[in-house]
């Protein structure tokens, strides 16, 4: 599914380089759940961007689901972002103009679903998080942890290969994040993939996988005993 092998990132500081990412090797197959760990500064998020296409590696390989991820366009780049990812955000990166289910249909309209099935689709996952009552409300109607659910709605709508959650529960209080957490587990119990960008030990206990990274390299790469959330809940 995912496969990345000797991948390098440096950034230029003035006259200087920073090497934020020091030859990884990384895979994931399809159907896991992933936690990608690390302190500030370790590289877990340059990894995601490049996970993302939002950022290109110096050298090394990024295959996903089979393609070779390399040298794109910024248009190539985007349809393959439509194509093969969903993105959960720490701040949901909802538009506030937007009703939840216009949220949750926007990837639908950039791959140029009609209109009659976007809207049918975004019924579909708003019911599924929970949050199909609440479809023509703005997001400043919503709380923290409805906004979350929206942006997984909308991750799922396009129904990627893989969903990339950067801090997903970042910005939200410890119940909250338990419930997010939940659907997340349900999300993945159904075969999907997911990987989770987080700094917290407990929401990283809710994966199968644990991988730390610390300057730049994978210090630590294990799979555990998956803490269901929904005993918090």
């Amino acid at each position: 599914m995912i496969e990345i092998k000797d991948l390098h990132k440096s950034y230029k500081m003035g006259s200087n380089s920073l090497h934020v990412l020091k030859g990884i090797n990384f895979k994931v197959e399809e159907g896991e759940l992933v936690a990608i760990m690390g302190s500030s500064g370790s590289g877990k998020s340059t990894l995601l961007n490049i996970l993302g296409m939002l950022d290109g590696a110096d050298s090394g390989e990024y295959t996903l689901d089979g393609v070779p991820i390399k040298n794109l366009s910024e248009t190539k780049a985007a349809q393959y972002r439509n194509k093969f990812l969903g993105f959960i955000f720490q701040s949901f990166n909802l538009i506030n103009y937007k009703s939840a289910a216009e949220n949750v249909a926007l990837p639908l309209y950039y791959q140029k679903v009609p209109r009659k099935e976007r809207q049918e689709k975004a019924m579909k996952y708003l019911e599924r998080v929970g949050l199909k009552p609440w479809a023509g409300h703005l997001p400043s109607e919503l709380s923290g942890g409805q906004k979350q659910r929206v942006a997984i709605a909308r991750a799922m709508a396009a129904e990627p290969k893989v969903l990339l959650a950067d801090e997903p529960t970042g910005a939200l209080d410890s119940k909250t994040s338990y419930e997010v957490m939940d659907l997340i587990q349900k999300i993945n119990d159904e075969g999907n993939t997911i990987l989770v960008v987080t700094h917290e030990e407990d929401i990283a206990h809710m994966c199968k996988r644990i991988v730390h990274l610390k300057d730049g390299v994978i210090v630590e790469d294990k799979k555990v005993e998956q803490v269901r959330a929904e005993q918090y809940v």
